[in-house]
């Protein structure tokens, strides 16, 4: 059984969820249950329509006291422990039904996320223990499992944040210790790319060598056994020096502790040889590297600053190495772009450093390319209204926003921040009406959001 998109589903069935959406902002929280249960009955997979039910269950549940949480808790189990049915699919169904009953039943939430693994729905099973930990927030068993989930999923570096929160309080803890080691590798597989060419053991030429590189990527090892495995790594570049895999492991320690100079060197080293010369990750590591010697310089004239208030000097001084910090950002951003101009993701880095510097036709033309790629698309139409919109085109601006919030499902941060956007180009426009009804649906779903509140409330005011 597959994940499957919103987009993926029949028209009419995503009519009947921008309904429910709509909804679940007035306050219809029976009718979300019951649009999104049957959406989920025929397609257990679509994760944002699983969000959607729980906010509205959740939503219609109200908060719950400590006792009446022992006593639904107690109940919620024993219920839960008769769930389990013979395939992952029924036990799957048997969760959903006791959720719809008590979204807070952590039981069945851990129902939820083991037949969602087995069945190879791993965004499900991630859900599904966020879900469990807000339920049980600091419980050790609960991060554990959504740590072991965030791995499953591919999100090395969460499944590492909750293995710390783990370790925190127990150091010792041996589980949390195996979770930080197996997730410290995949990152640092990530980081390398590898997987575009292969497993991590496949990258290796023998057992021997794999465990040593593992080693590298302990995050808990002492300063001592850095320093061993980094000499065990320069040791393996030299025996083999057209080996970027070794190479890599060097520039990783050497950061890890602060040596940004010598890592330089190493990256140097590497791609110099065959396989790092055209190699793209080596290429950003340098230019990540080398403004971090930047951002080194800026951090110590803020301290400067900081214990000198008020010195002409020291204010230049820090307005100068901000300035070479951007400078170097925005020149390496633009050389990476007219190297991999196919690289959409580089393209919308680069026109977000533009933006910053007020180049905003640059930026455009920058965020334009950048919407082909599906992974940055929506941000991509978001800047473009954005540098629309500081050029005092809100028409324009208008368009873009609109447009990305079309494209976008559920309401998330980046969602709100489109809409917030769109309803100010309203305002600059002096279609206030326009403006209040994009605001109110931020209302709907977060009172908090900037300062929505104080734009509906005097509005209402002033009527």
């Amino acid at each position: 059984m597959t994940e499957v998109a919103v987009s993926s589903l029949d028209p009419r069935v995503q009519k009947q969820l921008e309904s429910a959406q709509n909804a679940l902002q007035k306050g219809n929280f029976d009718y979300v249950a019951d649009v999104t249960a049957r959406v989920l009955k025929l397609n257990p997979g679509c994760l944002p329509v699983r969000r959607l039910q729980r906010a509205a269950l959740l939503r219609k549940a109200g908060p719950r006291g400590k006792a009446e949480r022992a006593v639904l808790g107690f109940f919620g189990k024993a219920k839960a422990a008769f769930a389990r049915k013979g395939t992952p699919q029924a036990t799957l169904e048997a969760a959903d039904a006791l959720l719809a009953a008590d979204p807070r039943n952590t039981a069945a939430l851990r129902l939820l996320a083991e037949a969602a693994a087995e069945l190879g729905m791993k965004g499900t099973a991630i859900f599904a223990r966020e879900a469990e930990l807000e339920e049980t927030p600091g419980d050790a068993a609960a991060l554990l499992a959504l740590g072991e989930a965030y791995y499953e999923g591919g999100r090395a570096k969460d499944a590492l944040r909750m293995a710390d929160e783990i370790l925190k309080t127990k150091p010792q803890d041996g589980a949390a210790l195996k979770l930080m080691r197996k997730a410290a590798i995949a990152q640092t597989t990530e980081k390398g790319n590898w997987e575009e060419a292969g497993s991590f053991r496949e990258k290796l030429k023998d057992e021997t060598e794999a465990v040593s590189l593992e080693q590298a990527s302990k995050m808990v090892a002492s300063e001592e056994m850095t320093e061993r495995l980094l000499a065990e790594a320069v040791r393996r570049a030299g025996e083999q020096p057209d080996n970027v895999t070794h190479h890599r492991a060097v520039i990783d320690l050497l950061r890890r502790q602060g040596r940004v100079e010598e890592a330089l060197e190493w990256v140097a080293k590497a791609r110099a040889t065959a396989a790092g010369g055209a190699d793209a990750g080596l290429e950003r590591a340098e230019g990540d590297l080398r403004a971090a010697l930047l951002k080194r310089e800026v951090a110590a004239v803020e301290e400067e600053a900081r214990a000198r208030p008020g010195d002409a000097a020291v204010a230049l001084r820090l307005k100068a190495a901000e300035g070479r910090l951007r400078a170097f950002q925005l020149a390496e951003a633009k050389a990476f772009a007219e190297r991999y101009p196919n690289d959409h993701g580089a393209r919308f880095a680069l026109a977000e450093l533009l933006f910053k510097e007020g180049e905003y036709e640059q930026a455009i033309a920058n965020y334009q390319q950048a919407q082909k790629s599906p992974k940055v698309r929506l941000q991509a139409l978001s800047g473009m209204g954005r540098a629309f919109k500081a050029r005092r085109m809100f028409d324009l601006a208008v368009a873009q926003f609109q447009a990305a919030k079309g494209e976008m499902g559920l309401m998330d941060d980046l969602k709100k921040e489109v809409i917030y956007e769109l309803a100010s180009c309203f305002e600059a426009m002096g279609r206030k009406e326009e403006a209040i009804g994009e605001y109110k649906v931020i209302y709907s779903d977060d009172i908090g959001f900037r300062d929505v509140a104080a734009k509906i409330n005097a509005y209402y005011a002033g009527r």
